[in-house]
């Protein structure tokens, strides 16, 4: 099978440390929870162009929209269909009264990254975020999003070679 080889690099470090199916269904919510909790507050800088509002919401997800098309275009289109929607409800909680909206956001991000804690301590592995920051939250929306295909079943041979290069790498690690 060929893949984009920074794609499968990207995976398999990512897939390594969430393999416990708990720990990926607690990402697949906390995930877009911690992205609502931090999209809210960018929805409170925007302009109007043209007639169309936009804001730093929109920005960010664009942003890692184009980061993502250097993985793979099907992967980021449907990352960005789904980030235009968590953009789009966050704005609408970003409308509410300030104490409403920050308190969203504050529960949103802060419960969404316990979840990630949680989920790793049952899959007895050091979250990504602990060792890789800024890797770790570039990652995890697209993880989101492979998953989902993984869980639906398609592209069964990516999610194959993911595992087949994991147990490889475990395999030299032991040595």
């Amino acid at each position: 099978m060929r893949v984009n080889g920074k794609l499968m690099d990207f995976l398999t470090g990512y897939a390594a440390s969430h393999q416990h199916p708990l720990n990926i269904f607690v990402h697949m919510i906390g995930i877009p929870t911690i992205m609502l909790g931090v999209l809210i507050p960018l929805t409170w800088v925007g302009v109007d162009i043209a007639g169309y509002a936009f804001n730093l919401a929109h920005v960010a997800m664009i942003g890692f929209f184009l980061f993502y098309l250097t993985l793979d275009k099907l992967f980021a289109t449907v990352f960005l269909v789904f980030a235009l929607i968590v953009a789009q409800l966050a704005g609408y909680i970003g409308e509410q009264p300030m104490a409403t909206a920050g308190t969203i956001a504050a529960v949103a991000f802060f419960g969404g990254y316990a979840a990630q804690f949680i989920g790793h301590a049952v899959e007895k592995s050091m979250p990504v975020l602990v060792k890789h920051p800024i890797q770790a939250n570039l990652a995890a929306p697209f993880f989101t999003v492979v998953e989902m295909f993984k869980i639906l079943g398609l592209r069964d041979d990516l999610f194959n070679e993911v595992q087949r290069q994991i147990e490889s790498q475990r395999k030299i690690e032991t040595t």
